[in-house]
């Protein structure tokens, strides 16, 4: 493999976030690379066994998020049994998210629709490689990365490069600050489940968290090593416990009730919010903010819309970079509502094009002006404000 490699585009983290702003950056023309650490793409939505594409409307009727976001929202179906809801328009009768515009999905079906989106636009993929360091020159912003895989240890430089590693990987090593979050151990994996009736994958495999939040031990310290194996085994130990249980008195329900498949990483929901030039808080859900550039529909409570100012993918102290996804600057109640497949999509998506764009005006993807970003990212269908989908500020 060539000791070093050059890039105008370069994304750490192949999940959603990752994939939508490779594919955003390759298909306005900028050669993309993606890396990724594991041999699975698609982050929690896949090897993490996190199968709801959530949804893309406020829960009263209105389609809020659009883009490469509602393009894989719509591709994720496509190897599996699952259909948009009839309302949707979804077949009648089909096997569908309740109500919203949402969708279950094949967690390997889906890693292998996202893969060919990615050679469909042209990304260059790495698997199995780390992001070791990061090098930055003197104004601050990161020229290239150091990864290693079984080739060896080699620099990736770069024109841009944007995280959306989760764990905010790549702004650490280039020395960016972050905030922490706790989480819950709730395990989702896929069993054999005769007649079950609830997050069905195919016939009788499906997936069920299995604590209520009270009951699901914490992890405070999700960016560590240690924590990371700590939050895996006890997510196992949970499970052999289920099945422990069930056997107990018939031990004949292990030919009916058994795993088939856990995840392949630690179902961290929160790690790193990187300190970003605009941080989204608690509270700021139905309103107006002068600088969005995307509006996402809150998946918890039907009505709340969020809007998203570019400056929450913009590191306050590295240039030449962005994030999205999961370690974008959201805090408090909005990293809740942010944390997910959708709006994961929808920042990535954003990531890559303005790391395309700042490329084109040759400025650092700080100084792009917004209505150049916004006028972008109408080609996508976007909308930025909640008036432009005919709800209102304040509600």
């Amino acid at each position: 493999m060539n000791p070093e490699l050059k890039y105008d585009v370069v994304v750490a983290g192949a999940g959603v976030a990752g994939i939508a702003a490779a594919v955003a950056a390759a298909r306005r023309g900028m050669k993309t690379a993606l890396i990724e650490k594991q041999t699975i793409i698609g982050g929690l939505a896949t090897s993490g066994l996190i199968f709801v594409y959530l949804p893309l409307c406020d829960g009263k009727g209105t389609q809020v998020t659009f883009g490469i976001s509602e393009e894989l929202l719509r591709r994720s179906k496509n190897y599996g049994p699952y259909d948009l809801p009839e309302e949707w328009g979804g077949p009648v009768g089909g096997k569908a998210y309740p109500s919203r515009l949402a969708t279950y999905f094949n967690p390997a079906g889906f890693t292998l629709e996202l893969d060919k989106i990615l050679k469909e636009a042209g990304v260059e993929l790495f698997l199995e490689t780390m992001v070791v360091d990061a090098e930055k020159d003197c104004s601050d912003a990161v020229k290239s990365i150091t990864v290693a895989n079984a080739s060896g240890m080699f620099k990736i430089a770069g024109c841009r490069f944007i995280d959306t590693t989760g764990d905010a990987s790549l702004l650490r090593r280039a020395g960016g600050e972050y905030e922490t979050g706790v989480n819950f151990v709730s395990p989702w994996w896929i069993e054999n489940a005769p007649g079950a009736t609830r997050y069905h994958i195919i016939d009788d495999l499906h997936i069920e968290p299995i604590l209520p939040i009270e009951a699901q031990p914490k992890a405070e310290n999700p960016e560590t090593g240690e924590c990371a194996t700590w939050f895996s085994r006890t997510a196992w130990e949970l499970i052999r416990n289920r099945y422990e249980k069930l056997y107990k008195d018939d031990p004949e329900q292990r030919r009916k009730f058994f795993p088939v498949h856990l995840p392949a990483m630690p179902q961290f929901r929160k790690i790193a919010a990187a300190k970003c030039v605009t941080m989204l808080e608690s509270g700021q859900q139905n309103q107006h903010l002068d600088t969005s550039v995307g509006l996402y529909g809150d998946w918890r409570r039907s009505g709340w819309v969020w809007e998203t100012p570019y400056g929450t993918l913009l590191p306050e102290k590295t240039n030449g970079m962005l994030v999205a996804g999961r370690c974008m600057g959201a805090i408090g109640d909005a990293w809740e509502a942010f944390r997910v497949i959708p709006s994961a999509a929808m920042t990535g998506e954003i990531a890559g094009v303005a790391a395309a764009l700042s490329i084109d005006k040759k400025c650092d993807p700080k100084e792009l002006e917004i209505e150049n970003l916004r006028g972008e990212l109408r080609k996508s269908n976007f909308r930025f404000h909640l008036e432009e989908v005919g709800l209102e500020a304040g509600k």
